[in-house]
């Protein structure tokens, strides 16, 4: 009898033990694939990288999180900016929503402005905080390929799957930028007047004002102007923040005093620059609906617009209302996006049952999965490089 006992407790005991040893097996295996994810691998040979500056002002902090989930990917690097408008509490809400995101804690590539910077769109200080993000994600972060800029009224029209697997074929050199030197009626309402930011100067808010007298229309240098929603090159973006040439600081001082500066900073340096002007490509990749002849902003999309948004070939879109259903339909339809989700792509790997998000497991991360999307935008690069090659649409 006591023999027997003592083989019972021998077979339990090894029993528990396998028991133990497969359950720290599985635990290991589940531990390692979202703690010990493979590495970022970047460089010519390896898809492109995308660096992402999002911002929004009071009340935005909810639109960002969900934009920044929309175009999520471990390989990009990601700067949230809520502006001094908004509270030190929504501040901290965003920064602890990023943080509940197992492969944002685990990869680290978000970061939330903890000093913000105070904006006025119609001023100068706009265009700074631009040149501040992009020298901060200069700083951070060695190996991003082109500098995507959204506001919280922007959308993606395709996964970062689709976007890094079609500009896998394109030169990194490119800039995306909207562009034109027919500025028109511009000349007179945002060339020849002087004004002040007082953002630039004044902790508290406060709207530009126009000096009394003007100034003529430069010829040292030609003005550019465009969309303020531009994909532009890291050398590009490293041309102006460092500024081995003098041209970048030049137009700096020449855009402190223009109305909405942001429409032909980037736009004038580009075009009058030797060393870059052969880089853009006339596009800002956004879908939008303008009047005619176009007013301060595009019109609001809705659901009404869903169909000829989703065939447009665009990257993104703006601009939405607040938790607009179009956005429902966008995430539904295109991204196949579950609420305060990522957005799926080839690097998830947590797909064993359908209440789980998907990517809270990883593999490779440097793998792309393109849907079906990738088509149109593909085919709307295509034809953007095709006027690139025949120089027709470069600044002219």
């Amino acid at each position: 009898m006591g023999a027997e006992k003592k083989w019972l407790f021998t077979f339990f005991s090894a029993a528990l033990l396998t028991l133990i040893l497969l359950l720290f097996s599985s635990i290991s295996a589940f531990s390692s694939s979202r703690l010990f994810p493979s590495s970022v691998h970047r460089g010519l040979h390896h898809p492109p990288a995308f660096a992402y500056y999002i911002f929004g002002g009071n009340g935005d902090k909810d639109r960002i999180f969900r934009l920044l989930l929309a175009v999520y990917h471990p390989r990009n690097r990601y700067l949230l900016h809520l502006s001094r408008e908004a509270s030190d509490g929504d501040r901290q809400q965003l920064a602890a929503a990023v943080k509940s995101i197992p492969a944002i804690r685990t990869f680290g590539n978000v970061d939330v402005v903890g000093k913000p910077d105070r904006v006025t769109y119609s001023g100068s200080s706009y265009i700074a905080t631009i040149l501040h993000a992009a020298a901060i994600l200069l700083k951070i972060d060695s190996g991003w390929d082109w500098f995507i800029t959204l506001s919280a009224m922007d959308y993606p029209l395709i996964t970062q799957d689709d976007l890094a697997h079609v500009l896998s074929s394109v030169r990194r050199d490119l800039n995306f930028i909207d562009h034109t030197s027919d500025i028109g009626w511009k000349e007179s309402k945002r060339v020849h007047p002087i004004v002040v930011d007082p953002a630039v100067y004044l902790a508290r808010r406060s709207q530009i004002f126009h000096a009394t007298e003007q100034r003529p229309t430069p010829d040292a240098f030609k003005i550019f102007t465009g969309s303020p929603w531009v994909v532009l090159s890291r050398p590009f973006l490293e041309f102006c923040v460092f500024g081995w040439d003098n041209l970048p600081r030049t137009m700096l001082m020449y855009f402190t005093n223009v109305v909405l500066s942001q429409e032909g900073y980037f736009h004038s340096v580009i075009c009058n620059s030797p060393d870059f002007k052969n880089t853009t490509v006339n596009s800002d990749l956004r879908y939008m609906i303008w009047d005619n002849p176009p007013k301060m902003d595009p019109h609001f999309l809705h659901t009404s617009n869903f169909d000829q948004m989703a065939q447009s070939g665009a990257a993104f879109a703006r601009q939405f209302q607040r938790d607009d259903p179009v956005l429902n339909m966008v995430d539904e339809v295109i991204l196949n996006r579950r609420p305060n989700r990522p957005t799926p792509g080839a690097w998830c790997s947590g797909w064993n049952s359908w209440w789980t998000d998907p990517c809270s497991r990883w593999g490779d991360v440097n793998g792309l999965k393109p849907g079906t999307r990738a088509k149109k935008f593909e085919e709307s690069i295509t034809n953007l490089l095709d006027e690139l090659s025949s120089q027709s649409n470069q600044c002219k």
